[in-house]
């Protein structure tokens, strides 16, 4: 997609989705997106997070290609110069993306050294600059997505300051990781458990400013707790849970649906035109495979499904034949396509 090709989409229409996947590194490229589309018709998808200056200078197609059945999906760009982050909203905007989300949470090494994630909560008044500069140049929703605060910068007043400030320049939508972040002492994943979760700031700001759309992320690990959730909250979205139990995920959205929960292999395989179209563009088995590895934790045969994909997606020639055997190994019942 050198020159974007996907349809323009009527924003007006679509409706903000209760449920989302979070933007993961490393995790949540196109193959995965795919599949997550399959489990969660639904569900609002997130890229990986892109920083401005890669989207403005690197290779469009490997970061910011996409299919259209991903549809909502939203670009999440990193960041924190006003100028380049609109020029990158601008062209995910010509992609046919279908909202810009500024990273505002991440805690790695890396984007502490280069002034944006979660280090830029304490800079309210410039993430309040490169919202508004994204903004003007775009007609797609532009979003937020922030955690609770950052080092000593942890009280309820200052977390709502940020959101004032920024809510200033007409951003209504902001996803809460209901954790404040260690840039100094704790990694990345540290980051992701160690800080205490407190929920219940971002109930109180929904309750406060009932105006904006406050969607939850952050230790949410089954049913029961997204329905508390949106008992408080407009959207909850998951992250690690939905990565690692994908059955979680659909479960999750045929629940808000009001639809029957479909069986884990009639899932699969209807991911199967997705990734025979794939390997004929010359995509290895294994960038697809390594995203359904979870689909059956827990489950019999869920070791064995796993085996069979890890060990095999990776040789020359892999093809759908191997998620046939790795099926075979829960039990699930043969096709008459397989």
């Amino acid at each position: 997609m050198n020159a974007p090709t996907m349809p323009p989409q009527d924003h007006a229409a679509i409706v903000a989705p209760k449920l989302s996947v979070a933007p993961m590194m490393d995790w949540t490229d196109r193959h995965c997106r795919a599949f997550h589309r399959v489990l969660a018709p639904g569900a609002l998808l997130y890229t990986e997070m892109v920083h401005a200056n890669a989207v403005l200078q690197g290779d469009r197609e490997r970061l910011l290609g996409y299919d259209a059945p991903e549809h909502p999906v939203a670009l999440q760009l990193g960041g924190s110069e006003p100028e380049r982050l609109a020029a990158a909203a601008r062209i995910g905007q010509d992609y046919g993306y279908d909202e810009v989300n500024l990273n505002v949470g991440c805690p790695s090494d890396r984007v502490q050294a280069g002034r944006f994630g979660a280090c830029l909560m304490k800079e309210p008044a410039l993430v309040a600059e490169c919202i508004a500069a994204m903004r003007a140049a775009v007609s797609i929703p532009v979003t937020v997505k922030c955690r609770l605060g950052v080092d000593e910068l942890e009280d309820y007043a200052h977390f709502a300051g940020f959101i004032d400030t920024v809510a200033a320049t007409g951003c209504d939508t902001f996803i809460v990781h209901a954790r404040k972040a260690w840039l100094d002492g704790l990694s990345p994943k540290e980051n992701r458990e160690i800080p205490p979760l407190r929920h219940e700031w971002a109930y109180r700001l929904k309750r406060e400013r009932p105006q904006l759309t406050i969607s939850l992320n952050g230790g949410i690990a089954d049913l029961e707790a997204i329905a508390t959730h949106l008992t408080q909250v407009d959207a909850v979205m998951l992250g690690r849970a939905a990565y690692h139990d994908p059955y979680l995920l659909h479960r999750a959205d045929a629940q808000l649906a009001g639809t029957q929960v479909r069986p884990r292999e009639e899932l699969l395989r209807a991911l199967r035109p997705y990734v025979e179209a794939a390997l004929a563009r010359g995509v290895a088995l294994k960038h697809i495979t390594r995203h359904v590895l979870g689909l059956y934790a827990g489950q019999p045969g869920g070791r064995q499904f796993r085996q069979i994909l890890s060990e095999g997606a990776h040789r020359p020639g892999a093809d759908w034949s191997l998620v046939e055997r790795a099926l075979a190994a829960t039990g699930a019942p043969l096709t008459a396509a397989a």
